[in-house]
């Protein structure tokens, strides 16, 4: 855990303003259209969190319509996390042949057409049905945006994916501030028909920049990683490897490293025919299986919180309907806040400690959250729960993406939204048979899953993404 550049030398990251070759500056020519380009994939994980949280907060309103019970709730709900899984299952191939700019473009599109459809349907079936094509956008958006910031962050090479992450946090601030004013004013169908006509503005402005600037070069001081580079549309292989983990090895090791990895996750299909590539192909798939398991457990809690927080608070503790929504905002302004320090902290503590301690944190938050018998110490809970989560996810996408390019992101996705496939039916069935609140403990479970996951890969990395 302590090295001198702890992140630097395994990251390119967006959000601080450390340079991974000390005493070299880019021209500020060069250093332009890499701001233009960051703040064009800011502008869409920010979209990507006002877009969600601003249905999420209509939720409570659509379950009355539909007069839904929270267990065909929570099956309904299944389709945003089954619409978005399956769609990054082939989005990280999307990213490799058309771009990971382009796809990003289409899913925000997507996404944004889909957001005014739940409040037409009329049953929990239908619900079901259209939020297939909500969490195909969602979905989408979320493995090409990744993969274009992993790729901005290798050619920036500093530690700064929580950076982006923050962004969304505080779209979603902003999603659900927006709904908690007007939840009380506006019905379900109007107001998210302004979000879908606010995301085509966004996606129109932010998309032009996006499709104009081309995919930045790796920033590298190996040869090793030039060589990697040419792989189109995505995270060069060998992209620092994750938004937070120290080592000792030095850089040109974990660029090398990380770039056969790459290349051997990339062409997995071929047969496997004992060629020297093959260990460090099975090192890199079983770091992300890791990655994503902890992606998985940060899912399953973000999940929980939009899509049953509010309605804990209405339900069990009798919350206004502005109130309630406020629940899932406290929570992404305090994950927002923590991601914002994300880099500096992944600087100073590393990875393991990082991932640990968030959470800890996170499982201590989501007790008090569930278990509180006033609105006011449940909202304190989920606001210590969104600062113990907002690493989680953030590092366990980047660490994947700079293994394996875009096939990583989509596989860490992939496992990690997973957790959301699995949290809402399963907090519904558990909330039918015993109590929401009760089912809302699960929250601190997996996050004291993830902190145990992380500890016991604490050594993971060390060697350019070889297991210890």
């Amino acid at each position: 855990m302590s090295g001198s550049h702890p992140y630097s030398h395994f990251v390119p990251t967006p959000n601080k303003t450390w340079s991974a070759i000390p005493g070299r500056r880019r021209p500020a020519t060069a250093d332009r259209p890499l701001t233009q380009l960051r703040t064009a994939i800011t502008a869409f994980f920010a979209l990507d969190g006002f877009v969600f949280a601003g249905w999420v907060v209509r939720i409570p309103a659509i379950k009355e319509r539909t007069g839904a019970s929270e267990g065909a709730l929570g099956l309904a709900l299944l389709g945003v996390s089954a619409g978005a899984v399956a769609t990054m299952v082939v989005t990280g191939r999307l990213c490799r042949r058309f771009g990971s700019h382009p796809t990003t473009v289409a899913a925000a599109v997507l996404l944004s057409l889909g957001v005014a459809l739940p409040p037409l349907t009329g049953s929990a079936l239908a619900l079901g049905l259209v939020l297939l094509v909500f969490g195909a956008g969602f979905g989408g958006l979320n493995v090409a945006m990744n993969s274009a910031a992993v790729d901005l962050i290798a050619a920036l090479r500093r530690p700064v994916m929580p950076g982006f992450h923050a962004a969304f946090s505080l779209g979603g601030v902003a999603g659900a501030a927006l709904g908690g004013l007007i939840a009380g004013r506006l019905a379900p169908t109007p107001h998210l028909a302004l979000l879908a006509a606010v995301g085509l503005l966004v996606t129109a402005v932010a998309g032009r920049a996006l499709l104009r600037l081309p995919v930045p070069e790796p920033a590298s001081v190996s040869t090793s990683a030039s060589a990697s580079a040419p792989v189109s549309a995505s995270a060069p292989a060998s992209a620092p490897a994750s938004a937070s983990a120290p080592v000792s090895a030095s850089a040109s090791a974990s660029a090398s490293a990380s770039a056969s990895a790459s290349a051997s996750v990339e062409e997995s299909a071929a047969p496997a025919g004992g060629t020297p590539e093959d260990p460090a192909r099975g090192a890199a798939r079983r770091l992300v299986a890791v990655f994503g398991l902890i992606a998985l457990c940060t899912a399953y809690g973000e999940g929980a919180m939009a899509d049953w927080a509010a309605l804990h608070l209405d339900q069990d503790l009798d919350a206004s309907p502005g109130v309630a929504a406020a629940g899932y905002s406290v929570f992404a302004l305090t994950m927002a806040v923590g991601r914002l320090s994300g880099t500096a902290l992944l600087e100073r503590l590393g990875q393991t400690r990082t991932l640990v301690a968030g959470g800890a944190t996170a499982a201590a938050g989501m007790l008090l959250g569930s278990l509180a018998p006033t609105v006011w110490l449940a909202l304190l809970g989920f606001a210590v729960t969104g600062l113990g989560l907002a690493n989680l996810f953030p590092v366990a996408i980047a660490r994947a993406g700079a293994l394996t390019g875009p096939s990583g992101v989509a596989a860490a996705s992939t496992v990690g939204y997973g957790g959301m496939l699995l949290g809402p039916p399963a907090i519904g069935f558990l909330a039918d048979g015993l109590s929401l609140p009760i089912a809302l403990t699960t929250v601190a479970l997996l996050a004291a899953v993830a902190a145990a996951v992380a500890y016991g890969t604490r050594g993971a990395g060390r060697a350019g993404g070889d297991p210890a």
